[in-house]
């Protein structure tokens, strides 16, 4: 429940805005709650989470340090608030970043199992959107055009969660208006990274996969591109029918041939160097990384451009060959739908 609110309006320093600072809390009614409420928290449906980091220490990191002050002291809400509406106007290095208006709010976690987590909001609005006020004047009615902030999407925000602080806590993180810097909000501002959880290893296990399938596996053996769909659909029927990973089980039930086992796991180590990751060989499959990552695991077969054959099954289905006319696929079926 949102049970604090203050709100700043931070410009662009660089562009010689000003940050104007509330002198107060906001105290809205009980309607204007339920639609705050709404608007901030339907934004965040993905299960990836993040984490505050610092290149040296926690705490040299200014939101990490200004929500650790406020969940140990709520007195220090507007305090803390002010520190980080200054601090998100002094990384303002990009003349193309909006100003807007920073909420910031303290919401109070419902118990469950005899536990309670309160959440920090931190939500920046940016975009302004034109509507029209109609307004009776005498017997006729009097429109003028206005600027307000819209309710449909919210363009920066992230939830700090009470909990996991040693490792720099657990954060729900969007960005829908980049301004043309993708690093502003998430690197600039929080300084976050990806927490090391289940959507992570889910989500970090079927990336390197589907790279080494489409990029490794053809210099290496003799692949068609009817075994790399094949090879990609076992993938995700293994991710969407187990509950928990193994990699032994998931390399000899996928992958099978023993070169191909020791070449993804050659391609997994020189990813995890180059990309400075560790990915768990054993962990609980996460359902939400599974179907978020599936959507880029199209098993298209692109002929020219006269046709493309979408591969969903059996690759014992499909045979390719080459006649007088050409190169060909023939594909079998049962039935024609």
């Amino acid at each position: 429940m949102l049970s604090k609110l203050i709100i700043h309006k931070v410009g662009n320093k660089i562009n010689q805005e000003s940050l104007i600072l509330s002198q107060e809390e906001y105290q809205p009614d009980e309607g204007m709650t339920e639609l705050l409420e709404d608007f901030f928290l339907k934004a965040f449906k993905s299960e990836e989470q993040f984490q505050f980091y610092s290149d040296t220490y926690l705490v040299n990191n200014p939101v990490f340090s200004s929500v650790s002050e406020i969940f140990e002291d709520l007195t220090q809400f507007k305090y803390e608030s002010e520190n980080i509406a200054e601090h998100l106007y002094d990384i303002s290095e990009n003349p193309r970043v909006q100003a807007g208006e920073l909420f910031i709010c303290y919401f109070e976690g419902e118990e469950t199992d005899g536990v309670k987590i309160d959440s920090i909001g931190i939500f920046k609005m940016e975009s302004k959107i034109p509507f029209l006020k109609i307004s009776p004047q005498g017997e006729t009615f009097e429109i003028e055009k206005d600027y307000g902030i819209g309710l449909s999407k919210l363009d920066k925000g992230c939830i700090i969660y009470n909990n996991f602080k040693e490792s720099g806590y657990a954060l729900s993180v969007v960005d829908n208006n980049k301004n043309g810097d993708m690093y502003y909000w998430f690197e600039d501002f929080l300084k976050v990274k990806q927490r090391d959880d289940e959507y992570f290893h889910t989500q970090e296990t079927l990336s390197v996969y589907k790279e080494f399938i489409t990029k490794q596996l053809p210099q290496e053996f003799e692949t068609t591109k009817a075994d790399q769909a094949e090879f990609l659909n076992k993938s995700i029927e293994f991710f969407k029918e187990k509950e928990q990973f193994d990699y032994d089980e998931f390399t000899k039930e996928v992958l099978q041939d023993e070169n191909v086992i020791e070449s993804f796991g050659n391609f997994k180590s020189d990813y995890e160097q180059e990309m400075q990751v560790s990915i768990s060989e054993d962990f609980a499959i996460n359902e939400s990384a599974v179907k978020k990552q599936s959507r880029g695991f199209k098993s298209i077969i692109k002929l020219d451009k006269n046709f493309s054959i979408y591969v969903h099954g059996d690759r014992k289905m499909i045979e390719q060959g080459q006649d007088e006319n050409g190169k060909y696929y023939r594909l079998y079926f049962e039935k024609e739908q």
